[in-house]
């Protein structure tokens, strides 16, 4: 089984990161269970998204921008699509790095509690993911991602079957969807870190790494739905500690942590720290390969992985995360145009990708039956409320 393992693992990897661990225990903390329907409505969309995704992976065995680029017949929509892409992937996983590299670094923290090795965990965290993309193949990643999915799922599931939640209230949140006062902007938020836009370039391009002949879609379309579906128990597991937990003022993960420590002792605090050290290494090794697979596809570079251009490419997003939390740089401005463009990117590639597997000529016998096409076209409508919602969002802050 563990052979058949694929991409579907990077992808929930990717999406559990420090910002769904942030929204998820917000989630938890100030509504309880009520918002669970948010993250099950979320997973499915993403399973749909990702699956769609994979399957023109394979059987096109191209990156998802060189389908889109090729199926794009009209030059100037071409272009604008191909500068969104670059500009919402690239520039915004730049942004984001520094973010994936702090949630490693706050669990780390709390595992090593010397404050004189403190500014040195940015730099470690980074040096070691270096270590591991420049020397790595796809197989030996996928394994790594194994072990840390492995890790991390087992630490926030032991977080929340040690709070002793409530079956039917979970149930309840999960299947009876309620909106409480003040929770719109966290569902939209719980919804957003995800339906990740990055994550279905990485997906189609990890699976045209891994699986060449169309007699695997069967294995694809399981690793996909099996993998998120995990991502997914493990963010609920995150919100369902948050709504245990007997402070009101929690702001991340490890607050929530210490106020569990009372009533479970030292044990809460370090599986919360082990799991948030093992989403944010995850998200920091995801961020920076998808940033270079878009990069690949947007320019045609040959040789995947040993490519040099790809090596400088996720060498920049990753050291951009590194300086911006070492020097303590938020950039605000290149993170706002980041929101922007990521906004507008999701509804664009929701559509072209639903597009896309419905042309017999690019999909043959393997384009979407009627009912994905409804569950597509659903979520399409729901990824351009989504990003409608995110770019006012931001244009409220600026």
């Amino acid at each position: 089984m563990l052979k058949k393992v694929g991409p579907g693992v990077l992808v929930a990897a990717a999406f559990v990161g420090p910002g769904t661990i942030a929204m998820c225990t917000l989630a938890g903390a100030r509504f309880g269970y009520a918002l669970i329907w948010a993250l099950l409505i979320s997973i499915i969309a993403t399973i749909v998204l990702q699956g769609m995704a994979g399957r023109i992976g394979l059987v096109t065995q191209k990156g998802l921008v060189d389908v889109v680029r090729e199926q794009l017949q009209t030059s100037w929509i071409r272009n604008i699509v191909l500068v969104v892409v670059l500009g919402a992937i690239l520039v915004g996983n730049a942004a984001y790095e520094g973010g994936n590299i702090g949630g490693a670094t706050l669990g780390l923290e709390q595992i090593f509690p010397n404050p004189q090795l403190r500014p040195f965990f940015p730099a470690l965290i980074g040096l070691g993911i270096f270590l591991l993309l420049w020397f790595s193949n796809y197989k030996i990643l996928e394994r790594i991602f194994v072990g840390l999915v492995a890790l991390m799922g087992v630490s926030f599931i032991i977080c929340a079957v040690m709070t002793k939640p409530s079956v039917t209230g979970i149930l309840e949140g999960m299947f009876i969807p309620t909106l409480p006062e003040d929770s719109l902007l966290t569902v939209v938020a719980l919804v957003g870190t995800t339906v990740v836009p990055y994550n279905l370039f990485l997906h189609a391009s990890l699976v045209r790494e891994k699986w060449k002949s169309q007699s695997d879609l069967k294995i694809v379309k399981w690793d996909t739905i099996i993998s998120i579906a995990l991502g997914g128990l493990v963010s609920m597991a995150i919100l369902i500690t948050a709504s245990a937990a007997p402070i009101s003022d929690i702001n991340n993960a490890m607050d929530m942590a210490k106020g569990l420590e009372p009533l479970f002792g030292k044990m809460a605090l370090y599986f919360m720290a082990i799991g948030l050290l093992a989403a944010g290494v995850t998200s920091a090794i995801t961020a920076p390969l998808a940033a270079a697979y878009v990069a690949s596809s947007c320019f045609g570079w040959e040789g995947g992985m040993q490519n040099k251009k790809f090596k400088f490419t996720w060498t920049f997003v990753l050291l951009c995360g590194v300086i911006f939390l070492s020097f303590d740089i938020k950039p605000i401005q290149v993170i706002q145009f980041a929101q922007i463009a990521n906004g507008v990117l999701l509804p664009i590639m929701a559509l072209l990708l639903l597009w896309v597997v419905n042309k017999k000529s690019v999909m043959g016998e393997n384009k979407n039956t009627i009912l994905q096409n409804v569950l597509g076209m659903a979520i399409v409508a729901f990824s351009i409320f989504l990003g409608f919602k995110s770019i006012l969002k931001v244009l409220g802050t600026i």
